[in-house]
C-alpha cells in the first residue's frame, strides 16, 4: 500500500541522517574526550540501531494478512518500539556508569568549542527529524514512527541541557562537571526508555485505549440513526495501521436480512470514516424487545408496546458492556 511505502521511506531517511549524526558525535568525542559528549554519542548509537529495527518492523507490518497472521502483521511495530525502549534503558545505564566513574576520576576535556558546535547542530537535526517522524506517524497511525520521533525529540531536549553544561564547563574549567552531566542525562535517557517501553507494552497486551473508545462513541452519537436501538459489547484494538472493531447492534426485531445488513453497513461507514477507512469491522445484530420501546426512536414502528420517552444516551461503559452486564448493573 502507498502509506506503508511512505512510512518505510521516512524511516530510511531518519536512519541515514541518524548515522551521519552518529559519526559527527563520535568525532567530537574523540576530539574532546568529554564523557558528556559521549552521552550524546551513545544515544545516537541507539537511534541508528533502533531506526534499523523500526525500518524492518515497518516492512514486516506492511505485509497483508496471511494464514498464520489473520489480523495482519501490525504488532511487529509495537515489538520494535519495545526493543527501542530496552536499548535506550541499556544505553542510559552505561552512561550513568561512566558518569559516576568520571566523578571520582575527573579529567578536563579538550577543544570543547568544537564539541559544543557539533552537539548543537546534532540537536537541531534530531528535533527536526523527531517532529517529522511524529507527524508522519500520527498521520498514518504508525506506533513505531511516533515512538522513534518522541525519542529523537527527547534527545534534542536533553541536548539543550547538555550544551548549557558544556558551556559552563568551558568557562569554569571544572572537570567534575563533565561527569555530572553524564550522570544527569544518563538518568533522563533511562526515564525516556521506560516511558516508551510502558506505552508499547500496553499496546502489545491490548490494553484498553480510552481515547480510541471516546472517538468511536462521539462518531456514533453524532450520526446516530433511529433504528440503532442500542450498541453494546464493543471491542476495539489497533494492529499496525488498522483498527479491528467488533460490536453488537440492536435493531428492530421485524427487520429482514437486507434491512439489517444496510443498518450494519451504515454503522461500519460511520466508524471507519474516523480512521481514514483503516478499519476491519465485525457487527453482530440483535433484535429489540419490549423493554427497549421507551428509548427507541423508530417513528414508523407499528409494534410499539410503550411510548417513546427519549433516546438512551450512550457512554463508553454502555458501549463496552454486554447486554447481560448492563442488565445486571441496572438491576433489570
Amino acid at each position: 500500500m502507498e502509506q506503508e511505502r511512505i512510512k518505510q521511506q521516512v524511516q530510511k531517511q531518519i536512519v541515514t541522517l541518524s548515522a551521519i549524526i552518529l559519526i559527527g558525535k563520535f568525532i567530537a568525542f574523540y576530539t574532546t574526550n568529554s564523557v558528556g559528549i559521549l552521552t550524546d554519542a551513545m544515544e545516537s548509537i541507539v537511534n541508528v540501531v533502533a531506526g534499523v529495527i523500526s525500518l524492518i518492523s515497518l516492512q514486516i507490518a506492511g505485509k497483508p494478512k496471511d494464514k498464520q497472521h489473520l489480523f495482519g502483521h501490525g504488532k511487529f511495530e509495537s515489538l520494535s518500539a519495545s526493543l527501542e525502549g530496552l536499548m535506550i534503558i541499556a544505553a542510559g545505564g552505561m552512561i550513568i556508569y561512566e558518569g559516576v566513574r568520571r566523578l571520582f576520576d575527573p579529567s578536563m576535556p579538550e577543544k570543547l568549542d568544537i564539541g559544543i558546535a557539533v552537539v548543537a547542530v546534532a540537536g537541531i537535526m534530531n528535533y527536526a527529524m523527531g517532529w517529522y517522524s511524529i507527524h508522519i506517524g500520527k498521520k498514518y497511525n504508525s506506533i513505531a514512527l511516533v515512538a522513534g520521533g518522541k525519542h529523537l525529540q527527547s534527545d534534542a531536549y536533553s541536548t539543550i541541557g547538555l550544551l548549557l553544561g558544556l558551556v559552563l564547563l568551558y568557562f569554569t574549567q571544572l572537570a567534575w562537571i563533565d561527569g555530572a552531566l553524564a550522570l544527569v542525562f544518563g538518568t533522563i535517557i533511562v526515564v525516556t526508555g521506560v516511558h516508551i517501553l510502558r506505552n508499547t507494552i500496553s499496546n502489545l497486551t491490548d490494553r484498553t485505549d480510552d481515547a480510541l473508545l471516546q472517538t468511536i462513541l462521539e462518531a456514533i452519537e453524532t450520526n446516530r440513526q433511529d433504528d440503532w436501538v442500542d450498541i453494546h459489547n464493543l471491542k476495539a484494538i489497533k494492529y499496525g495501521s488498522y483498527y479491528h472493531v467488533d460490536c453488537d447492534l440492536r435493531l428492530p426485531w421485524y427487520y429482514n436480512i437486507p434491512q439489517g445488513h444496510d443498518a450494519c453497513e451504515l454503522l461500519n461507514q460511520v466508524i471507519s470514516a474516523q480512521f481514514d477507512n483503516h478499519v476491519v469491522m465485525s457487527i453482530h445484530s440483535d433484535s429489540c424487545a419490549e423493554k427497549h420501546c421507551e428509548h427507541c426512536a423508530m417513528k414508523t414502528c407499528t409494534y410499539r408496546k410503550q411510548s417513546f420517552i427519549a433516546l438512551r444516551p450512550l457512554t463508553v461503559t454502555d458501549l463496552i458492556e454486554s447486554g447481560k452486564e448492563r442488565d445486571l448493573r441496572e438491576g433489570c
